[in-house]
């Protein structure tokens, strides 16, 4: 790869976790819980705050239930708001707690990322989900307690993953070359976005996760493999 990987940034859906864990155990699991979740929490300072920028949104006063189901329909159309993040990261929390579930972590990501950890290199995480989704998700996965393996947490309070100057943060945070960094991710646009801002880049291509291969002009000239299992970065 040219320069010496001292570093790693991951995405989280379709790179370490199946997009179908997020598609069909959390969204729809945040989606059933909400309602229960703001009548009991609801008078919160932290939850009213939230629920009242959702309403401000809708034009002013509304009532909760009227709010529940502007949230419900952002968890539909997948809208990467703030406030949504907070609040399903908020549910999650619960559910996690009580073991209703436990995350997907694809087996080769998890020795791949244990490995790397013992050979030194840092780990970090940047995903659209919240700081303390990320961690939950991580927290509590099939193989258990992920963690300890990271040095640092970034979600879009950086920027949108498909803008370079999100990655060029990112380096500044960690504090490396960003050619010493080396970013995974099943989506292209991000990719190419990391790779305007200097770092290494890797197309994370499951077969689970896309049916059909991106290879040759879909990789956009990222290298591509698989399974976390064919990334071996020199250190």
């Amino acid at each position: 790869m040219g320069t010496v990987i001292q570093a790693i940034l991951t995405d989280i859906e379709g790179t370490t976790s199946s997009i179908s864990f997020v598609k069909d155990v959390l969204f729809p699991y945040a989606r059933r819980e909400l309602p229960g979740f703001v009548a009991a929490r609801g008078a919160e300072p932290e939850i009213r705050q939230l629920l009242d920028t959702v309403a401000t949104e809708a034009g002013g006063i509304c009532s909760d239930e009227v709010i529940v189901e502007m949230l419900r329909g952002w968890i539909d159309q997948d809208r990467k708001h703030t406030v949504l993040k907070a609040l399903q990261g908020l549910i999650w929390e619960a559910g996690y707690r009580d073991a209703d579930f436990t995350s997907h972590m694809y087996p080769d990501a998890a020795k791949a990322l244990q490995r790397w950890y013992a050979d030194g290199l840092a780990l970090y995480v940047y995903s659209s989900g919240s700081v303390p989704a990320q961690k939950l998700l991580f927290g509590h996965t099939d193989v258990g307690d992920l963690t300890p393996l990271f040095s640092g947490w970034f979600d879009t309070e950086v920027g949108g993953k498909r803008e370079s100057p999100s990655y060029a943060q990112i380096v500044a945070r960690i504090g490396m070359a960003p050619a010493e960094i080396l970013f995974l991710s099943d989506v292209v646009a991000e990719l190419d976005a990391a790779r305007d801002a200097g770092l290494q880049t890797i197309l994370v291509d499951r077969l689970d996760d896309y049916a059909q291969p991106r290879t040759t002009a879909e990789a956009n000239g990222h290298p591509r493999v698989t399974s976390f299992a064919q990334i071996t970065p020199a250190t």
